[in-house]
């Protein structure tokens, strides 16, 4: 599931150095390297999900994530899992868990250049959840990038016309998901380590998926044995890219670099899917995207 734009915390850290030249050259390498390797996740998760169906492919999704971050914290496990908000952990991974399920629902049944677009719409409706349930201002230009973006998405989805399916809405309705989980991150974030966070993003999920999955068990060929080590593989890679283009160079920098998953998505469609977008979910794309950059770009001229 490709990434959102990254979007500062509510309350900004204390003033730092600008980075350096080429670190932040680093940190724009690492944010397009890693929203390389979540779409070219999305494309192995659609491939997947028509192999062995929804459930296995997001149980694969969530126990190679969750694995690797338990070794990495290992040494420190014992305190990375004490928490302040254990219900709300534990809420936020449920919002993710129906994030990244209805979007690989939404993969298996239309375009990954089009879910991926529609999902992109998140930054958008992060920017007016966090006006309506964290008291940040919501400016006129952030109110226009919000109803621009879902313009945007709607040339994409287009209701009431013979190409639209309700497998268009998946994509939607787990960016709405995904807007709650962020939300709930940028609250606890206030207070929690971030890989408190990171472990309990993938331990519930992965801990409810290995109690469903029985019931949805597959058969394992080599094939699909192959697609599911990559899928563990770009999952995890693409995460610690993305914390480690964080940790290179500030959010507002890398923000708009996420929106190259529209180009990557329209790219393994057309090559491993055989998908064409038309012109329409083009205009779409260009409007949401467009919509993202703007609003990122008023932000960073304005602090």
């Amino acid at each position: 599931m490709p990434p959102p734009a990254p979007s500062p915390a509510p309350t900004p850290p204390p003033p730092r150095a600008r980075a350096a030249p080429g670190n932040a050259a680093r940190a724009i390498l690492l944010m397009i390297g890693a929203v390389f390797c979540f779409t070219l996740m999305d494309a192995t998760a659609k491939a997947l999900t028509g192999r062995i169906g929804i459930v296995p492919t997001l149980w694969v999704r969530y126990l190679g994530q969750t694995v690797v971050v338990l070794i990495l914290v290992a040494p420190r496990l014992g305190s990375v899992l004490r928490t302040r908000y254990p219900g709300l952990q534990a809420l936020r991974s449920l919002y993710l868990l129906g994030a990244t399920a209805l979007f690989f629902w939404g993969l298996a049944n239309i375009g990954i250049a089009q879910a991926t677009a529609v999902m992109n719409v998140n930054p958008l409706l992060i920017t007016l959840g966090a006006a309506l349930f964290l008291g940040e201002r919501l400016g006129p230009r952030r109110a226009l990038g919000v109803l621009a973006a879902l313009a945007g998405a709607l040339l994409i989805i287009r209701p009431g016309t013979a190409v639209f399916t309700p497998h268009a809405l998946l994509p939607l309705g787990a960016a709405c998901f995904y807007s709650a989980y962020a939300l709930t991150t940028r609250f606890v974030g206030r207070d929690e380590d971030r890989w408190t966070s990171l472990v309990y993003t993938g331990l519930l999920g992965a801990v409810v998926l290995s109690c469903i999955v029985p019931f949805h068990w597959p058969t394992f060929d080599t094939g699909t044995l192959l697609r599911v080590g990559a899928l563990a593989v770009l999952a995890t890679l693409a995460q610690l890219l993305l914390i480690t283009a964080l940790q290179q160079g500030e959010a507002a920098l890398v923000a708009p670099f996420a929106y190259a998953g529209l180009v990557f998505a329209t790219l393994w469609g057309l090559l491993f899917f055989g998908e064409v977008p038309d012109l329409w979910t083009l205009a779409g794309m260009s409007v949401i995207a467009g919509a993202g950059v703007y609003v990122w770009h008023r932000e960073t001229r304005a602090a």
